[in-house]
C-alpha cells in the first residue's frame, strides 16, 4: 500500500508519500480500506513536535473512514464489509490506503452518509458537542463564534440556529458567503481594522482564535455574557483578566482537557454521529487533497486558506 511517512518533527515536506507493506489486524482489530482520512490542525502540531515525542518512522493520521475488509482474531464477523468510521488516536497510521482500528473504535455507518462528512465529524464533532455543552445555548441567546468557516465553527453556526439563537460568524474576505450560506445572521470580515466596533450586548462567545481576536470578542459581551473557550487557532490563549470579569459579570468557561473527558469520548462520538444522521449537523467539508498531498494538506490548513473539515482521499 501507500502511506505518508515521516522521520523526524519538522516542515510540511517532511511528510513523505511511500509504499510500504500492508497493516495486519492484530486480536481485536480490524483493517480498513480507507476512503476518507481527517486533516486537523492537532496533526500539524504533532508533526512539529509539539505533543511531545512520537515512535519514527510514523504514518501521521487520527481519523479514517472507510470498508472494513480484514478482521482480526476475536473479531464477530458481520463487520467484514461494513462501511465505519474511527478516531484512532494520537499520530497512529490515517493518512494510508490501508488502516487498523479496534473494533472498540468504530462506528458503523448508514449507506446515505459519505466517508468525507463521517471523517469530519468523528473528531472534530465529538469536540463540538463537548464545547456546546459548556456553552448551553438558548433561543435567547446572541452567539458570536469565531472561525466560523472552520470544521467546528461551521457546526456552531448551525446549532446556534438550531435552538432559534442568532448568530454572527467572523470570518475572513473569501470565506464571509459560506458562513452566511451555512445560516448566520450576520457574517464580519475579522480581517478588517475595528470589525468589532458596534458590535455589542453578545451572550454567547464561542472562542477557538484566541489572541487579539479572542480580546476583541470578549469585549462585545453583554452584562452576564458567557465566554467559552476552546483553542488559540492564533497561536496564543485571549489574555482574560479579574477584572473584565468583574466589570460585567461575565464568565469564562475552557471547554477542553479534563472538561472534554466528563461524559467520555465514546458519548460523544456517539452523539457527534447521530446528530449527522439526523442532520443536526452537516458538516462543511473542503474539497479533498489526494493522499500523496498531504503536504499540501498540512500547508493550506496552517495558512488558513481552507474552509471547513480538510481531508485527505486516497
Amino acid at each position: 500500500m501507500f502511506a505518508i511517512r515521516q522521520y523526524e518533527f519538522g516542515p510540511a515536506e517532511n511528510l513523505r508519500f511511500e509504499e510500504v507493506p500492508d497493516p495486519e489486524p492484530a486480536a481485536g482489530q480490524v483493517r480498513v480500506t480507507v476512503a476518507a482520512a481527517g486533516v486537523h490542525l492537532v496533526d500539524t502540531t504533532i508533526r512539529k513536535g509539539g505533543f511531545g515525542p512520537v515512535g519514527f518512522p510514523m504514518t501521521p493520521g487520527r481519523e479514517v473512514a472507510g470498508v472494513v475488509t480484514a478482521l482480526g482474531e476475536d473479531v464477530e464477523p458481520e463487520w467484514l464489509g461494513r462501511r465505519v468510521v474511527a478516531h484512532l488516536g494520537q499520530a497512529n497510521g490515517g493518512y494510508a490506503e490501508l488502516a487498523v482500528a479496534g473494533v472498540s473504535a468504530l462506528h458503523a455507518l448508514p449507506d446515505d452518509v459519505s466517508f468525507e462528512a463521517a471523517v469530519a465529524m468523528i473528531g472534530t464533532g465529538r469536540t463540538v458537542v463537548a464545547v456546546l455543552d459548556s456553552a448551553k445555548l438558548t433561543k435567547d441567546d446572541v452567539v458570536l463564534v469565531t472561525s466560523a468557516a472552520g470544521g467546528m465553527g461551521a457546526l456552531f453556526v448551525q446549532e446556534a440556529r438550531n435552538v432559534g439563537a442568532q448568530v454572527i460568524g467572523l470570518a475572513s474576505t473569501e470565506k464571509l458567503d459560506l458562513v452566511m450560506d451555512n445560516g448566520a445572521d450576520a457574517a464580519i470580515d475579522y480581517t478588517q481594522p475595528g470589525w468589532a466596533d458596534g458590535l455589542k450586548d453578545m451572550t454567547v462567545v464561542l472562542d477557538g482564535v484566541g489572541g487579539e481576536a479572542g480580546a476583541l470578542a470578549l469585549k462585545t459581551l453583554g452584562p452576564g455574557g458567557r465566554h467559552v473557550i476552546y483553542g488559540w487557532a492564533s497561536g496564543t490563549m485571549t489574555p482574560i483578566s479579574t477584572e473584565a470579569l468583574f466589570a460585567n459579570s461575565l464568565t469564562a468557561t475552557v471547554a477542553l482537557g479534563p472538561g472534554l473527558m466528563r461524559r467520555g469520548l465514546r458519548v460523544l462520538e456517539d452523539e457527534s454521529m447521530a446528530g449527522l444522521a439526523s442532520g443536526r449537523f452537516v458538516p462543511l467539508v473542503n474539497p479533498a487533497f489526494a493522499l500523496k498531498d498531504a503536504p499540501k494538506a498540512h500547508e493550506a490548513l496552517e495558512s488558513r486558506a481552507t474552509a471547513g473539515k480538510v481531508v485527505l482521499r486516497p
